[in-house]
């Protein structure tokens, strides 16, 4: 089974009061062979922190859980590289971008995100979702 990477904008609602997009984010987390990168990490620790207002000790704690539970992709300097010619290319952000280039770069088959256009095939072999689509 090949890998599925997660963006935080997905794993975020799993500490969010969206109880319907929680579980979906859960189960699919429990579902897939899951990979995340350390942008991941830290973009769902600063959101805990400001924009959920969560406290010090939850926001190590749901980090932790993550990095237990996913497995951690390094960012390197060819990580960069690739999301620039992608951002270029794509016209992605180059948060983004970071993003996509991860999950190509560890061979991943789908990118659950809310970000991008859903549906789009990446050099071929990286399919973009959103896994909230159509739903409430």
């Amino acid at each position: 089974m090949s890998a599925s990477f997660f963006d935080s904008n997905v794993l975020i609602y799993i500490a969010s009061e969206d109880s319907t997009k929680a579980e979906l984010a859960e189960d699919l987390l429990a579902a897939e062979q899951a990979v995340i990168s350390p942008q991941v990490l830290n973009e769902c620790a600063h959101v805990l922190r400001r924009k959920l207002r969560r406290s010090w000790a939850e926001i190590h704690g749901f980090v932790g859980q993550l990095a237990l539970t996913a497995t951690l992709h390094p960012v390197t300097g060819e990580t960069t590289q690739l999301g620039l010619r992608l951002a270029e290319r794509h016209g992605f952000s180059v948060w983004d971008s970071m993003i996509v280039a991860s999950a190509l770069q560890c061979d991943a088959r789908i990118l659950w995100t809310e970000d991008l256009h859903d549906g789009l095939l990446v050099d071929g072999r990286l399919r973009i979702a959103n896994p909230f689509a159509g739903r409430p």
